[in-house]
Order: C-alpha cells, then structure tokens, then sequence
C-alpha cells in the first residue's frame, strides 16, 4: 500500500509519518496486516510536480494540509488565505486524483468549527473547514471513492508547536521552561485530543475500521451509518485543571512525587507530552543521597498510592536493616554485588525457642525480588570483602516520620 500524506512535516503529519515508517520498517509489529510500501510525504516546501505523481499511485489519502494561524494582517485578507489553505489546496488536491482515475480513499482533517456552533460562529477558519468538507462529499458522491471526514477538538501530544494555535503546547512548554503563563479563566472546559488516540484511529481507518459518527451540535455521537468520522477517545479539563497538573509534573524533580497517572488517563498523556517539552538541562536532576560510613540511601520515586523506590548501597561486609515492621512491607532486588538477606519471624515458637531464620543468598548476577514480610526481622548482608552491594528497594508506602512503623531487633543474636 502506498500512502500519501499531505501537511506531513505538521504536528499531525510528523506523527502519523513516524508511525506508518515503523508500521513499513517492521519495527511496530501489532498491525500484521497491514503493508506500507511508499509514503509520500507531501508539504508547503515540497516540489509541487511531485503531487501528480503522488496522487497516480496513493492507496490511501491522509489529506492534513491546511492552514488555522493565517499570517495576514486584514480580515479580509486572513479570510482569503483561509480558504486558500483549506479549500484551495484541497480541491487541487481532488483534481489530481480525478486527473488519475485514483479512487482510492481520502481522509480530510477537518476542525470542530465548522460545526459554526457557539463560540464558532462567524468563524473564518469555520466556514473554510465546512467549505472543505463539502467539497470532500461531493467528490465521494461524484467519484464513488470512500471519504473521512474528521472533525478535530483541541489537539494536544509532542512535536506540537508552542505559541502557535494549542494552549496545552503552550502551558507545557511553558511551564517546563520557567515561562510564564497567562489564564483568563480557569474554568474553561476543553475537550481534547491525544495525538496517539488520533494516529490509532487514522490506522484504523488504512485498515478499514473506522470510527462513524453524526454531530448533535457540537458533540460526535457514534452512528456507524454516520456521514462523518471521529476518534471515540477524547478528554474534558478545564484551564485550571491543566495548570495545576502541569506545576505538579514541575515540582517532580524535587519533591519525588509522581501524581495519579491512571492507564488512558488525560493525566498520563499530558504529562507525556510535558515531558517533551523539557529543555537538555532539564532532562536529568539531581538526587539526594544520604552517605554514611555504611554506604548509601537515594530515594528515587514516590507516590501517594503505590509507596516509594530508593537505591542502597552498602560498603564491603557491611549489614544494613535489623528491623522490622508491623504492616509495611518491600521488596529487596540486588542488581550488583553478592548479599544474603536474613529474615526471622518475630516472637517465640510453642516451645519458647526462637524462630528459625530464613537464610537467602541473592546476587546481581541472577537478579531475584524477595519480600520483607511484615512480623519478620530482616536485614541485607555485604558478602564481598571488595565491592559494594547495590540493592534496589520498593516500600508500599511514604515514610511517615510520625508514624514509621519500624522497629530495631537484630535477625541473629551475637
């Protein structure tokens, strides 16, 4: 299958072109049935003999040029190059292919303007989107190809150009950047779009199972009769709600904390897409480490619900731990070093002897994961008289200072 993208050095097209070349290369192995041969990449810069060529042999149109910040000063002149952009390329577009006899299938990235609803009315940008969608139909009508219409909501997700026409590329660059941000108000709802939601719809629809739709208003309503095209998942967060997630992925670095980032969350995609964001000398932070002359302790994440991960390192025949716990529990995972951790349950047996205790020799050379169970002294012994022991160490819990439900007793007595 050959497939032809116009717009593809924009925000939409860098991203569908980056997942259809590992889709061609092999390297994205989960649409077996799907075969790229060429992909036509077609821009502004492009040479523009090369559309005729493109539209002869493309199977399938992703047609995503078009223009929504119009660099004219006058209104009428923004309006004129609005229509240009998303009406005149569109239809030289179809021509080409009707020039051909090319039916293949055509995409058409619309915008939730043209829907001309609410705050949308009078819209310029509106208006040459509808233009556009029309013209898409008639064509379909005309020429029997299949057409997909899509009408886009706010787009968000990496490579997405700050400062230009999305407010979450803005805030998250931002707001990485120690740039300031300006919020007129914060209870304003956006629904939103994740640029790997849409590539998984524009796949979809290559391998002919998209997603119809028809509009109530402003809202898709899922109808696969429907004239139009949607992408089933989407989010609503208001302003607010965006800012204050962001400056909680700030704050990260020096507070440890990751917040709630749920599968499918908006939450986890945005703060993907944050992270994109970050310049070189932010990509790497420093950690506290506390040293004493037993070796190390570095935390190295925390959340409020699944505990916290932190690195030991402990010096040469060194013991750590001897304690234990009434409900918290961890797991040890040596990843460098040779150690033997000891672990006793608590208390006396029915004959008032000690427990046994639990002897288990673990190295970095076969990396295994053991359980501090609560109700057991343990501690992690230093087997080499030369290296130290690297131990990566999970807690199910914060350390509470208040309450840091661990208590000193040695595994074996001297």
């Amino acid at each position: 299958m050959n497939i032809l993208v116009t717009g593809a050095a924009g925000f939409v097209g860098k991203n569908l072109c980056e997942s259809l070349k590992n889709i061609r290369d092999h390297k994205d192995r989960t649409r077996p049935n799907l075969k790229i041969d060429q992909i036509f990449e077609y821009d502004i810069d492009t040479d523009k003999s090369l559309l005729d060529e493109y539209c002869e042999y493309a199977d399938f149109v992703f047609n995503l040029a078009g223009v929504n910040r119009p660099k004219a000063a006058s209104e009428k002149e923004k309006k004129s190059e609005f229509f240009s952009g998303n009406f005149g390329f569109a239809s030289t577009l179809l021509d080409t292919l009707k020039k051909h006899k090319n039916t293949a299938p055509v995409m058409l990235s619309s915008s939730i303007q043209a829907t001309l609803l609410g705050r949308y009315s009078g819209s310029e940008y509106g208006k040459s989107k509808l233009a556009g969608e029309q013209l898409f139909f008639d064509y379909g009508k005309n020429t029997g190809a299949k057409v997909l219409v899509y009408r886009f909501p706010n787009l968000f997700g990496k490579w997405c150009r700050p400062n230009y026409n999305s407010v979450v590329a803005t805030f998250c660059n931002n707001i990485a950047n120690d740039l300031p941000i300006s919020v007129n108000d914060a209870s304003a709802e956006l629904k939103l779009l994740y640029i790997d939601d849409l590539v998984t719809e524009m796949l979809d629809a290559l391998e002919e199972k998209e997603h119809h739709c028809e509009f109530d208003g402003g809202e898709a309503v899922g109808d696969s009769s429907g004239r139009y095209c949607y992408v089933p998942t989407t989010h609503k967060a208001t302003l607010g709600e965006i800012v204050d997630l962001l400056n909680s992925f700030k704050e990260q670095p020096s507070t440890l904390l990751l917040p709630e980032i749920a599968p499918g969350s908006f939450a986890k995609k945005l703060y993907s897409t944050y992270l994109s964001y970050l310049s070189e000398e932010k990509v790497s932070f420093p950690l506290k480490t506390n040293v004493d002359d037993r070796g190390s302790f570095t935390e190295l994440l925390k959340t409020d619900t699944h505990g916290q991960i932190s690195v030991n390192v402990s010096k040469p025949g060194i013991t750590k731990g001897q304690h234990w716990h009434q409900s918290k529990w961890e797991l040890f995972v040596v990843v460098s070093g040779h150690a033997r951790i000891q672990e006793r349950k608590i208390g006396v047996d029915h004959n008032g002897e000690p427990f046994p205790v639990l002897n288990l020799d673990v190295s970095g050379e076969k990396m295994e994961a053991v359980q501090m169970i609560p109700g057991y002294t343990h501690n992690i012994i230093n087997l080499s008289d030369t290296e130290n022991l690297v131990t990566v160490m999970w807690a199910n819990e914060l350390f509470d200072p208040s309450h840091p439900d661990t208590f000193s007793e040695p595994v074996e007595e001297n």
